[in-house]
């Protein structure tokens, strides 16, 4: 599976792409699709190199361009592949794109065979990296990996209030960064993204209940949400209910 998140500020484009995917013989996931940097960037923020294989990112965008969502994806996730479309076909934008270590560089309207190219490379790289983790895991010492994952939780359940960053994670808890994801989810059963939802979520309840005068979005920062939208919309989707209804006593069943 290539989960692929879009930023363009066209949804003839956003919709195009996501209808070209899905007729290929490539299993492909489209696991957001956004109008600006600004709303993508407050979704790639909350995941993992784990939940995104491929961002591909126009150029020119309302709120958040795309050299600056490419710039804060970079700092967020160093290795995360991304490609940029544009209707541009200066140079200047591809030089500048290359700078910045793009996978490829796609001018609209998109050649299929271009995008194939490019979502196949993508698919061929994860296959060779994933080959990789069971082996590893087996050669570490069970006690070893059971700290490294215990000392990550306890980092977790302490700095939730936090901006999460994987990398400054793995550094203190001295382990690869990719290392470390594919660790956690080979104990655990979980991504560290859901543990750290799991996490999240379980405050926002607590202070819900204790903290009734609380607005929605004090409590979304609280528990490390800058976007009391997203926030919300997360909240309905782990709970059933919105953090309204759960707080004046609501409690629908999780569909």
């Amino acid at each position: 599976m290539i989960r692929i998140m879009i930023a363009d500020d066209e949804e003839v484009i956003r919709r195009g792409l996501e209808k070209i995917t899905s007729r290929m013989d490539l299993e492909v996931k489209v696991i957001g699709s956004h109008g600006n940097g600004m709303e993508a960037w407050n979704q790639l923020s909350t995941i993992t190199a784990e939940d995104i294989d491929l961002l591909i990112t126009d150029i020119k965008m309302p709120r958040m361009d795309g050299f600056m969502l490419i710039e804060k994806a970079r700092d967020w996730m160093k290795d995360l592949p991304i490609a940029v479309l544009s209707g541009f076909s200066d140079f200047d934008y591809a030089r500048r794109a290359i700078r910045f270590g793009v996978l490829d560089y796609l001018l609209k309207p998109i050649e299929k065979a271009q995008l194939y190219d490019l979502l196949k490379r993508v698919e061929e790289n994860k296959q060779s990296i994933s080959s990789e983790p069971q082996q590893l895991v087996v050669q570490t010492s069970e006690g070893g990996e059971h700290y490294v994952v215990e000392q990550a939780k306890g980092i977790l359940e302490k700095e939730y209030g936090h901006i999460f960053e994987l990398e400054r994670l793995a550094e203190t808890v001295g382990m690869n960064a990719s290392y470390l994801s594919r660790l956690f989810k080979y104990k655990t059963g979980q991504t560290i993204t859901d543990y750290l939802i799991g996490i999240r979520i379980a405050k926002a309840k607590e202070l819900l209940i204790s903290q009734p005068d609380l607005k929605n979005y004090e409590i979304a920062e609280k528990v490390g949400y800058s976007d009391p939208v997203y926030f919300n919309k997360l909240f309905k989707k782990v709970c059933g209910v919105t953090p309204k209804d759960y707080k004046s006593g609501c409690r629908a069943p999780k569909a």
